[in-house]
């Protein structure tokens, strides 16, 4: 059974794709996202209008009920504060939102899924899905 975290990346292309949240994973897996993703996918509803906001509303509502959300805690804090102080000092500076995804997996030793591979590649900890 594999850990996994799933980027924001992840679930707009299944949204786009009209999957079902269950058809993005194997049977076994153990799937949560970051509640960074929930806000950004979350605002993806707020920018739509009419029948785009009704689906994506309805996509999100059926994220949520099938996958695990890992909250923002003291764990998660220090471990994005130690990426955020690598990012400064490699000079490669990363995304916020993507900084706490990682740091959410490294805090519930998770592996990131994602279709960004660039935001997360040599982040110490964290381990992609191939």
């Amino acid at each position: 059974m594999a850990r996994l975290i799933f980027d924001t990346s992840v679930l707009v292309a299944g949204e786009r794709a009209a999957r079902r949240p269950l058809a993005l994973v194997d049977p076994g897996d153990d799937v949560a996202i970051a509640s960074i993703t929930v806000a950004e996918m979350l605002l993806g509803v707020e920018l739509a209008d009419g029948r785009r906001r009704r689906a994506r509303h309805a996509w999100i509502e059926a994220v949520l009920a099938t996958f695990f959300t890992e909250d923002y805690d003291l764990d998660v804090a220090r471990a994005h504060a130690g990426l955020m102080a690598h990012s400064r000092r490699s000079g490669r500076p990363r995304g916020a939102h993507d900084l706490i995804v990682a740091a959410t997996a490294i805090a519930t030793e998770r592996t990131v899924v994602t279709l960004d591979r660039a935001g997360f590649e040599d982040l110490p900890g964290v381990n992609l899905n191939p």
